[in-house]
């Protein structure tokens, strides 16, 4: 079955970094398209990122665009999120997701939180 597992997320002072990573298995990973989604306390969840399936083409939600990077390695069924530059509006519970054949498929999430 399709698993997706994030790990990297934790505690982090605003303008540090931090490299999210999502192990993906139970699907051929490479043939998908892959996302990050993620959802902040009391808000509706919000779309962050997404790569193709070859990693040459990405999009961003403007809220995060030019500090957050997405890259995938498919000899690994991974993908990861680079954040830089991170500030407390970026606290949330980050999911990846996997759209296969138009279903999405999610991860339990793991939570970054930024403050002082």
């Amino acid at each position: 079955q399709v698993q997706l597992v994030e790990s990297g997320g934790g505690l982090v002072q605003p303008g540090g970094s931090l490299r999210l990573s999502c192990a993906a298995s139970g699907f051929t990973f490479s043939s998908y398209y892959m996302s990050w989604v993620r959802q902040a306390p009391g808000k509706g969840p919000e779309w962050v990122s997404g790569v193709n399936t070859g990693g040459g083409s990405t999009r961003y939600a403007d809220s995060v665009k030019g500090r957050f990077a997405i890259s995938r390695d498919n000899a690994k069924n991974t993908v990861y999120l680079q954040m830089n530059s991170l500030s407390p509006d970026d606290t949330a519970v980050y999911y990846c997701k996997a759209t296969i054949n138009g279903v999405d498929y999610w991860g339990k999430g793991t939570p970054v939180t930024v403050s002082s």
